[in-house]
């Protein structure tokens, strides 16, 4: 028998962690996000988890600036960048107020608020591919930098918030190299994901950009 997902949501010594023990428990919890045309609730499904100065593929790696700051604590909070001049994308500190580590967020199952985000992702074509990705995850979800530092522990009528759920049964866990990160950090096993969950996104190795040449 399956229970019912677990409606408390997660305190803040959940995130007052250890990046590497945070990210696999996430899976299967509830993201809700709270907009102005309703709820959307997401089963989080695959993950990955930065850690700050001792991670080269960390935006933290060397150290504090005006864009990573939120990265620095205290628990419990978001993260959001732009990326590519295109896209944001969502993280969840943890660890120890001061320390920069985070979670990204890259896929899940809508539960709940489907039309709304099928609005914003007109050209998915079924259902596991709204939030399959971290940049469609953000879209689908209407996450901005408005959205960075929000509190994700501060109750109910925060924008975002993380509730207990239905956490991913351990024998159906992955860990695996993050995607598309290079460098030193390309092979950390970092990224996790709930095996056979059509949400999942395919893995991709990092691809060096070609760098152009001047004509002489």
């Amino acid at each position: 028998m399956i229970s019912e997902p677990t409606r408390m949501p997660l305190p803040r010594t959940f995130f007052d962690r250890p990046v590497l023990e945070v990210a696999p428990d996430l899976l299967g919890r509830t993201l809700v996000r709270s907009t102005p045309e309703g709820t959307i609730e997401l089963r989080l499904t695959e993950v990955e988890a930065y850690d700050g100065e001792n991670d080269p593929g960390s935006h933290a790696y060397r150290g504090r600036t005006e864009r990573n700051a939120s990265m620095f604590g205290p628990p419990g909070h978001a993260y959001v960048y732009f990326i590519y001049g295109m896209w944001f994308s969502l993280n969840l500190v943890c660890g120890p107020n001061g320390y920069a580590s985070g979670v990204l967020l890259r896929a899940g199952e809508v539960l709940s608020g489907t039309e709304q985000v099928a609005a914003r992702r007109p050209k998915s074509r079924r259902p596991s591919e709204l939030a399959q990705g971290p940049a469609r995850l953000a879209t689908g979800l209407a996450i901005d930098r408005q959205l960075n530092g929000t509190d994700v522990c501060a109750g109910p009528d925060a924008p975002l918030s993380v509730l207990e759920g239905t956490p991913a049964a351990p024998d159906l866990v992955r860990s695996g190299p993050r995607t598309g990160v290079g460098g030193d950090g390309a092979t950390h096993p970092w990224r996790f994901w709930i095996d056979g969950d059509p949400t999942v996104s395919p893995y991709r190795a990092h691809v060096p950009r070609k760098r152009r040449t001047r004509a002489a």
